[in-house]
């Protein structure tokens, strides 16, 4: 009897450690995309070329924008609620992914419907936890409307937001160690920019004198040669 018990204590236990093992696995994909993967795999899936990614900055580290959007398709609404996808990396890592769902797709939805579809994919919700500072808060969490539910550990975060425009749906995931990574680097960046903003000022003028004599003289030559009088 008490070999039942414990075996049967133990299965639970089993399952619920196989439960958090999957939920945390899944905290860091959204779909095929997988968190700390890199610009070519990226690419890869939603066949947008990597050339095609805007590089955000360059140092101290490199970090990459690559924007997906679903293809137009004639003769009805589409099947995928999504819209858009941002993808953001740091040194070709992935950090951070803004889903944005399609208007028409998720109209009538509320915010409970949004939590349940979503949950099903990252189980349970967790509370928020707080910043230190708001500015520490990302641009996209300020411009992406009003939190409603938020998933995952202390290595991923999905955040679902009702946007202030038309009451769409986003949801940010973001891996938390490479997310304090790219946003420390994007501060420095910014820093460096501003130091050296005389400095390319400067070059930016001398490259413009420099050009517009080569033009003058080049024409000079031209009309040099060609001058009859």
């Amino acid at each position: 009897m008490i070999g039942s018990r414990a075996a049967l204590v133990s299965g639970v236990i089993g399952l619920m450690l196989s439960a958090s093992v999957v939920h945390g696995q899944l905290a860091g994909h959204y779909r095929d995309f997988q968190l700390g993967g890199d610009l070519a795999s990226v690419s890869a899936l939603t066949g947008v070329a990597a050339s095609e990614a805007e590089t955000v900055h360059a140092r101290p580290a490199v970090l990459k924008n690559l924007q997906w959007r679903r293809p137009y398709t004639l003769g009805g609404a589409a099947a995928d609620p999504v819209q858009d996808i941002a993808f953001s990396f740091y040194n070709d890592q992935l950090f951070r992914m803004v889903i944005d769902y399609d208007r028409d797709r998720t109209q009538g939805m509320t915010d409970a419907d949004m939590v349940e579809a979503i949950s099903a994919m990252y189980g349970p919700t967790v509370k928020p936890v707080l910043r230190a500072t708001r500015a520490a808060v990302v641009r996209s969490d300020l411009e992406s409307g009003t939190r409603v539910a938020g998933w995952g550990n202390a290595e991923y975060a999905s955040v679902l937001y009702r946007t202030s425009y038309a009451s769409g749906f986003r949801l940010i995931v973001t891996s938390v160690r490479l997310d304090t990574l790219a946003r420390a680097a994007e501060t420095q960046a910014l820093r460096l920019d501003e130091r050296d903003a005389p400095q390319r000022e400067r070059a930016r003028q001398k490259k413009e004198a420099d050009d517009a004599r080569a033009s003058r003289e080049k024409a000079r030559l031209a009309n040099k040669a060609a001058f009859r009088p």
